[in-house]
Formats: C-alpha cells, sequence, structure tokens
C-alpha cells in the first residue's frame, strides 16, 4: 500500500516560497564584509538552518543566516564571533524569469541576534533575494539588483 503524503507538507505556499539558488559559500570561506561596521574579512564558520549530506561542508547561499568570525579588522572586533546575511555571491543566481545575476566577490553584512543590521550603511549592491527576505537590509542598500 502506497504512503499518504498530506497536501499541506508537500504544498508550498506564499510566503514559504523561495527561489533554488546554489549554495556556493563553504564554512571557512573568506568572505568580504559589506557594511561599515570596520571588519574587513569575515570567515564563515556556520551556516544556519542547513540540512546536509554526511560528511558534506555546510555552504551558504544569498539571504541565509551565518555565524562569522573577523579576521581582518578593528581590535575590538577581531576574534568575535558574529550573526552575518550573505548579501553577494560570485556563483550565478538564477531567477525564475530566466535572468542570471553574478557579483565580483562574495560578501555578507553584519546583523544583531534580532536582525537588526550593526552598521548604519552597505557598501555595494545586494542581491535581491537577500533584500526580500531581511526588510532592514533593503532599507540600508543603495542598490538592489
Amino acid at each position: 500500500m502506497p504512503r499518504k503524503t498530506s497536501r499541506a507538507v508537500s504544498a508550498k505556499g506564499v510566503s514559504e516560497y523561495r527561489p533554488y539558488v546554489t549554495r556556493s559559500i563553504p564554512v571557512g570561506a573568506m568572505i568580504n564584509c559589506a557594511d561599515n561596521t570596520g571588519a574587513k574579512k569575515i570567515q564563515v564558520i556556520q551556516v544556519f538552518g542547513y540540512k546536509g549530506r554526511l560528511r558534506r561542508l555546510p555552504a551558504a547561499r544569498v539571504g541565509d543566516l551565518v555565524k562569522v568570525v573577523v579576521k581582518k579588522g578593528p581590535i575590538e572586533l577581531r576574534k568575535q564571533t558574529l550573526s552575518a546575511v550573505i548579501v553577494r555571491q560570485k556563483y550565478p543566481i538564477r531567477r525564475p524569469s530566466g535572468l542570471r545575476v553574478m557579483f565580483e566577490d562574495n560578501a555578507a553584512v553584519i546583523v544583531t541576534p534580532e536582525g537588526e543590521v550593526k552598521g548604519t550603511d552597505i557598501k555595494g549592491p545586494v542581491a535581491m533575494e537577500a533584500a526580500e527576505n531581511w526588510p532592514r537590509i533593503a532599507n540600508l542598500a543603495s542598490i538592489i539588483v
């Protein structure tokens, strides 16, 4: 007898729908910090909400919340673990319209545990996928691509 799955679990709601974006920033990656907190280079140490295969490195994509360590920046920020949101990735993002968007660097914005941006300005463009999920980032972004 075939197993029955409830429709509520298999059907995706409008608010739950998230276009597929390839996870291209693995744990251990050194990425740029795109805000004005003073941090220059940050290293990804954990990806929140990642469900993966055994022994595969967790990887992040645009819009993901990650835990990072500041590697280059002011002494008071260095070696601190902070939360950050990925706003740009080098690997192309395929939009539902068929358009492919790629950036020249991987970058993140440092946020507080509540989701507030720590800095007051975001340098460079922000991917639309990140801006949709994080309204505070969308407010500070100079350009959304």
